[in-house]
């Protein structure tokens, strides 16, 4: 029995498995060439990096495989701060900054995060076999630049209506993503609050709703996962935590630690750390920030302004000052090798599958 759906037909890989980008330096170009090379699609998560920088990870990563792998931007628009606003936010950080030996108030940074249109220019120009975005929809017409170049363009959805309106803007396939994913919310139509719907019923309400493939993305762990995501309907799964132990990966030691003693009630979605909110495990900044998070600048603001303490608490060894992004499926998280691990959940989804056509 193989896995094929019109997602594995159309990028040729040999598994319908997505490694979701995940910022901050976890997805190495040794985790993306992996995942691919094993017959997923890894996904290099770009949204931080500088322009110059993005070419030379692709590069790695195009010297490490020949398969097809993916770049993921956030959709962002130019940001301003207002001065209240980061006030506001200097003064609830200002003691977790002298924990760490920083000054109190902190420098303003150069700026609050790389520039999307640049990032975006050099991706085209790059041209790599997949773009995936989040954070919002990048429209019609960079949509059919980025095909005229024979880029096959996903967008991220959290609800029902944004996956029409990327639908609309003619994307080749949609990520839903579930309340349950870690990292960030890509919700851009509506509140949060109100698209934190679980995988298992977000899912099926894409994929009657769109005619392009679906990948469902949200607490897939192992093959149970992936079995699970097929019979919703959807054409892949992307997994994300379950590649936060995976040798390749550049998941910071701590945050490997804090992964490995996870249970199924440890994570909460918080934007305490960025000014967005987004799905991590707990600690002492996160509960303690909790009473003011909402009143905290949004993305990338708050992000840039808790990059120093963030940076030095991992240098230092405090995790509880650190973000350690994870989805509710942290618990079921296993080390090993990442190519290991997309051919041991393929196998695992097609024994269960076998097994209930079976029945």
């Amino acid at each position: 029995m193989t896995l094929a759906t019109r997602l594995t037909q159309a990028l040729g890989l040999l598994h319908p498995i997505v490694q979701a980008p995940m910022a901050g330096g976890m997805t190495t170009p040794a985790l993306v060439a992996a995942v691919s090379n094993a017959g997923g699609l890894g996904s290099f998560a770009a949204a931080t990096v500088a322009p110059e920088a993005i070419r030379a990870q692709v590069a790695a990563i195009r010297a490490a495989t020949d398969k097809p792998f993916a770049v993921n931007l956030f959709v962002l628009p130019p940001t301003q701060a207002k001065d209240s606003e980061v006030a506001f936010a200097n003064a609830l950080l200002a003691k977790y900054r002298l924990e760490v030996g920083l000054e109190s108030n902190g420098a303003q940074p150069a700026k609050w995060a790389e520039d999307f249109e640049a990032q975006f220019e050099t991706v085209l120009d790059l041209a790599p076999p997949v773009f995936s975005s989040t954070f919002g929809a990048i429209g019609t017409r960079k949509t059919a630049a980025l095909k005229a170049r024979g880029v096959y363009v996903v967008g991220t959805a959290t609800n029902v209506a944004e996956a029409k309106l990327l639908e609309e803007q003619g994307v080749d396939a949609i990520l839903a993503q579930g309340g349950e994913a870690g990292g960030h919310r890509g919700t851009f139509l509506g509140r949060f609050e109100d698209s934190l719907t679980g995988t298992l019923v977000l899912v099926p309400q894409i994929v009657d709703a769109v005619k392009v493939p679906v990948i469902a993305a949200g607490g897939i762990m192992d093959g149970r996962g992936l079995a699970a995501a097929l019979a919703l309907g959807a054409s892949a799964a992307a997994m994300g935590t379950a590649f936060l132990l995976a040798e390749q990966a550049g998941t910071h030691k701590l945050h490997r630690v804090a992964v490995e003693a996870a249970d199924d009630t440890k994570t909460s979605v918080t934007r305490a750390f960025s000014g967005r909110p987004a799905r991590g495990l707990r600690n002492r900044y996160i509960e303690e920030m909790a009473p003011h998070a909402a009143e905290m600048p949004a993305y990338p603001v708050t992000n840039a302004l808790t990059g120093p303490l963030r940076a030095a608490a991992a240098e230092q060894g405090k995790p509880d000052l650190m973000s350690m992004w994870a989805g509710q499926g942290a618990a079921l998280a296993r080390s090993g090798d990442a190519g290991d691990l997309v051919r041991q959940t393929a196998a695992a989804a097609r024994d269960i599958l076998e097994k209930l056509r079976g029945n």
